[in-house]
């Protein structure tokens, strides 16, 4: 069957060739006359997009990774010498709006889109200024003022705005909210992010390629097993070196005692959002619980360093993990009991439910990701669609509600929560014998290689090349915040004022991961 006359669906995947890294990732080249075809017609095969990006070495070229099922297949898009411009997809896949503003931010190649206001600038680099163009050095001149940013109006009788952030009450990232609001109902949120910018993609490109796990592992500090996995996982495919089976089953148990402390956390903020302290209490005690059980088995409380190249940094022992097991089930059952208070108590329940809703048609249409689009019907998890080892093996049950609210995003944490502790409990029963780290010798110059991993919050990628001598020419991740900020925006529409820090927590979406 020739490229010109397959299906949709094949039509990519028969052309594609395979790309170093996740399971089954492949690449596929496009000429700008095909771009938008070649979207459109994904799209129409249910592809997903799960992420979008620019680089300027060798040449001008944008990036673009989708997702369906088992398959994923990155478009390559070479720009022609001298052009920095490509077509815009934002229509055909939501999602691609804001990255596409921040790759121009960054390397100056813009899409022709609408909207090119820029996303992480924020004058804190001069204006001509490009941090991942080819020639990007030492910014010269002084920075710019702050941009007057033309937030969206809303007009009409009583409609006035409550602008909220970047600065807020709380030891919390920053990010700013505009609300324009009648009364106390909310008529519309817009966004302004970036206020969190680290560098973190220039950065890569100073670092060899041997030690970029440990930056990747800081993208977004709550994700730090999934993003380590993600760029080993893409390392190791570039070398071509296959990590130990016990090193694999260490990481999955890593991501799920990740996972879990995460879940906790956000079951115990929720509680408190809606008023509720004891929820706040009970499970704030079960985190520092389950982080005190974290430590004897890997040596500390959070996971920052643990995944490397070619394995894990050490090696768990047998009675270490039992305890760690036993604890999972005991804080598994506590869990379950506050659940049921959650569930039964008047006020929690008026709090949860019917809030924030995102509706399945919406979550699909928009390119929703991870748990908050498992609470609205969209089954994806790469555990389970393009699992990595061992996950094939441990047969992930995914957890999905159909609502969309704020209660269906708590039950879903609920549902994860327990299928992480089923997880730990069988690692750490069936861990294989052997070493739990090999070796990796950095691949040639112009290698590229691609990692998604299923983290907590959902979809984690990176992508990743090779330049010479052992360094990064260029690396990529990418959090599913991306694709779930513009999300929160529609699922506070209706609402009131007050009920938004309990939506945003619904969500607990990572600024500092959608701000490299």
């Amino acid at each position: 069957m020739s490229p010109s006359t397959a299906t949709p669906l094949v039509r990519w995947l028969t052309v594609a060739t395979p790309l170093a890294g996740a399971p089954g990732a492949r690449r596929a080249a496009v000429s700008p006359a095909q771009w938008r075809d070649a979207m459109r017609e994904l799209a129409a095969a249910e592809f997903r997009l799960l992420a979008l990006w620019t680089s300027t070495t060798p040449a001008a070229a944008v990036h673009a990774v989708l997702a369906s099922g088992d398959n994923l297949l990155q478009l390559d898009l070479a720009l022609p010498a001298g052009t920095t411009g490509y077509a815009d997809i934002a229509d055909i896949f939501p999602a691609a709006a804001r990255m596409q503003r921040a790759a121009a931010d960054l390397t100056g190649i813009a899409a022709d889109a609408r909207d090119r206001r820029p996303w992480v600038r924020h004058a804190a680099w001069p204006a001509d200024y490009l941090p991942l163009a080819a020639s990007a050095g030492v910014p010269a001149g002084e920075q710019t003022v702050a941009d007057d940013y033309p937030f969206v109006r809303v007009t009409g009788d009583g409609v006035h705005e409550i602008p909220v952030g970047p600065v807020h009450a709380g030891i919390i990232e920053p990010g700013h909210f505009r609300f324009s609001v009648v009364g106390e109902k909310v008529l519309r949120l817009e966004q302004r992010l970036g206020y969190a910018h680290k560098g973190i993609e220039q950065r890569f490109t100073s670092l060899p390629l041997l030690e970029g796990h440990r930056l990747a592992a800081r993208v977004s500090g709550d994700s730090a097993v999934a993003f380590s996995w993600a760029y080993v996982q893409a390392l190791e495919g570039m070398a071509d070196c296959r990590p130990p089976a016990r090193a694999l089953w260490l990481r999955a148990l890593a991501l799920e005692c990740e996972r879990i402390a995460n879940h906790l956390g956000d079951l115990g903020a929720l509680g408190n959002d809606a008023g509720f302290a004891f929820g706040l209490s009970q499970f704030s005690r079960l985190k520092e619980q389950w982080l005190r059980a974290l430590e004897p088995v890997f040596a500390q409380r959070y996971l920052l360093d643990y995944v490397v190249p070619g394995g894990v940094a050490r090696d768990a022992a047998g009675g270490a993990l039992d305890a760690l097991a036993r604890c999972a089930g005991d804080i598994a059952r506590e869990a379950r009991l506050v659940r049921s208070i959650y569930d039964e108590h008047a006020g929690v329940r008026d709090r949860f439910v019917g809030t924030g809703i995102v509706k399945p048609q919406l979550a699909r249409q928009l390119g929703m990701a991870g748990l908050a689009a498992r609470a609205s019907g969209q089954a994806h998890d790469l555990r389970v669609d393009a699992p990595t080892e061992p996950y094939a093996a441990l047969g992930v049950q995914v957890v999905c509600e159909q609502d969309g609210d704020v209660a269906a995003r708590v039950a879903v944490r609920f549902g994860e929560l327990d299928e992480s502790v089923r997880l730990v409990a069988r690692i750490a029963a069936e861990l294989p014998s052997g070493d739990h780290r090999g070796e990796v010798v950095a691949p040639a110059a112009g290698t590229s290689g691609l990692g998604a991993i299923e983290g907590w919050r959902g979809p984690v990628l990176l992508a990743l090349t090779s330049g010479s001598g052992g360094s990064i020419a260029r690396c990529h991740p990418h959090d599913p915040s991306w694709q779930n900020w513009p999300l929160l925006e529609h699922a506070v529409i209706g609402n009131i004022v007050p009920d938004f820090p309990l939506i945003n927590k619904s969500f607990n979406l990572s600024y500092s991961g959608q701000d490299l």
